[in-house]
């Protein structure tokens, strides 16, 4: 590549709209990038995405004919899907053979337009930026059918992010590695070691082909079942990344009860993406990380309580990241990354657990928190009856302005200390019989007299002649509610027992205003009782933490 900086004079362009320009993928311009010497130097080499001159890119592109590139790709695409169907990992491991080797046997699925484009890209060396344009046209097909079978751009460049830089002669392990894409993404192409392992013969196939047509040497994939039977037992790896299979409850649990790789616990069967996180642990030289994509529910889910307890007890769980809705390929929940670290010597544990809570960011916007979206949060904190591992939960609570909202409660209390007393009626001692003692009648008589009908829970007046208010405070009463509760106490309204005392309107609505005022008495005595306890934990907490204070004597 070229060391001359380019002139920023005229438009610019990121990688995107250079592949669109020539008509290629994304895939197809690294690989110019990688491969020759005099393509244009960016402008602006940021972490994010480099720019260059346009006038720059469209001379190299005129110069090496490059925008041929796009029919090529279409046209393979579509005698692939066509002789393929839906079986086109089996279409991309072939493919990838066959650059590997265009003077070689052909696979004998493989279509003669196919054959012939292949075999064009080989002689041209353009067989890894074709091996990388078909990985990427896969992997947008899968995303656009909803399904979770490849990990998304998104969240490769989340992991790639978190990672961080590699030193060169790092090991890199993916026990699910797919096609390769998060394997081969991370760390540098040159020098550093990669294994992986994929369950699916065709994916292994290709993530082994696509590493070797795009020129990354030291990448060893096999074949085979990581859970039930782990070709790396020895591999202990600087870094370990992977997506896993979600919600499989075929993990092999019953198989593998008695397996030394259960460090924190032995999973159950819902918990299969905790049985895959202890795989990569396993897997984790001293000192180094294991990259674990999960989901948002692993974080909070009653099964895996005990086993993320351990994880922090430990101090081997470093940070949890909540990435943007729709940073997954098949649906737009959230996503966590998981970063463990094996300690190298025992006093290197962690003693707080970073949580990122990026969930209200856009899916392409940076990577990197604001002060606002973090918190290092203490491992005795996490270490509660749930471990609840969310990151929105002490991101926001950590956020917290405690002096407003104490302020706030205290005066809401206060104001509803005085309305409680004014609610309460004023009452005097009659010294007469009780009402329910005198003349009655019961409810039941009430409903086939057209006077009373059943609301949605208690029955109501529809006539003049009764007071709903007055009606529903005797039904209340000590006497009634005794006969509608059985003697396992299960209270059961009873309309055949229940009776109310024969009064005049007049007097029906005096007693109704009483029994009214009683009834938001007690409706205001339990919402006294909530901001009680918010007002206490408010105080507690921000006394605790700092933020409020007794005042100065």
């Amino acid at each position: 590549m070229s060391e001359t900086p380019a002139h920023q004079a005229g438009p610019l362009v990121t990688g995107s709209e250079i592949a669109r320009l020539a008509g290629v993928t994304r895939a197809a311009v690294s690989n110019w990038r990688r491969r020759y010497d005099d393509f244009p130097a960016p402008v602006s080499s940021g972490a994010g995405s480099p720019v260059f001159a346009l006038a720059e890119v469209q001379a190299w592109l005129d110069r090496q004919r490059k925008g041929h590139d796009l029919a090529e790709d279409v046209q393979l695409w579509q005698a692939l899907r066509g002789a393929y169907g839906d079986d086109m990992l089996g279409a991309l491991a072939d493919a990838a053979r066959l650059l590997s080797d265009p003077g070689g046997d052909v696979p004998s699925a493989l279509p003669s337009d196919a054959v012939r484009l292949l075999r064009a890209a080989a002689e041209r060396d353009a067989a890894g930026a074709m091996a990388d344009g078909l990985a990427e046209r896969f992997t947008d097909s899968v995303r656009r059918a909803g399904s979770d079978l490849v990990t998304s751009p998104r969240i490769v460049r989340a992991v790639r992010h978190l990672v961080g830089d590699v030193a060169a002669d790092a090991i890199i392990f993916d026990p699910a590695c797919g096609v390769g894409t998060l394997l081969l993404a991370v760390g540098a192409e040159q020098g550093t070691r990669r294994y992986g392992q994929e369950a699916d013969a065709r994916s292994a196939r290709f993530a082994q082909l696509r590493a070797e047509l795009t020129g990354r040497t030291g990448v060893d994939v096999v074949e085979g079942d990581s859970l039930r039977d782990d070709q790396w037992p020895d591999l202990r790896a600087d870094v370990v990344v992977c997506d896993p299979p979600v919600a499989d409850s075929d993990w092999g649990r019953e198989e593998l009860l008695l397996d030394s790789r259960w460090e924190f616990g032995t999973p159950s069967r819902a918990e299969g993406e905790l049985a895959w996180l202890q795989h990569a642990y396993a897997h984790t030289a001293p000192g180094g990380r294991v990259l674990m994509v999960m989901p948002a529910s692993v974080a909070y889910r009653k099964a895996g309580r005990r086993i993320r307890a351990e994880l922090v007890r430990r101090g081997v769980l470093t940070e949890v990241v909540a990435l943007p809705a729709g940073s997954a390929a098949s649906h737009a929940l959230p996503v966590h990354l998981w970063q463990l670290r094996r300690p190298q010597a025992p006093g290197d544990e962690t003693t707080s657990v970073r949580m990122v809570d990026l969930t209200n960011n856009e899916p392409d916007a940076s990577l990197e928190p604001r002060p606002d979206q973090t918190v290092a949060v203490p491992l005795i904190e996490l270490l509660d009856d749930t471990v609840d591992l969310t990151p929105g939960r002490y991101v926001r609570e950590s956020h917290r302005d405690y002096a407003t909202e104490y302020d706030q409660v205290r005066q809401e209390l206060t104001r509803q200390a005085r309305r409680l007393a004014e609610l309460l009626p004023h009452l005097i001692g009659d010294g007469g019989v009780g009402v329910l003692d005198g003349p009655s009648v019961s409810v039941a008589d009430l409903v086939r007299a057209g006077l009373v009908e059943y609301g949605e829970s208690e029955p109501v007046s529809v006539s003049d002649q009764l007071d709903t208010d007055f009606l529903q405070g005797f039904l209340r009463s000590t006497a009634n509610t005794r006969r509608s509760t059985s003697a396992s106490g299960t209270y059961r309204f009873d309309t055949k027992g229940a009776r109310i005392p024969q009064m005049a309107i007049a007097e029906q609505r005096r007693y109704g205003a009483a029994f009214r005022a009683l009834r938001e008495f007690e409706e205001l005595t339990r919402r006294m009782a909530e901001l009680s306890k918010e007002a206490a934990t408010l105080a507690r907490d921000g006394l605790s933490s700092g933020a409020l204070a007794p005042p100065p004597d």
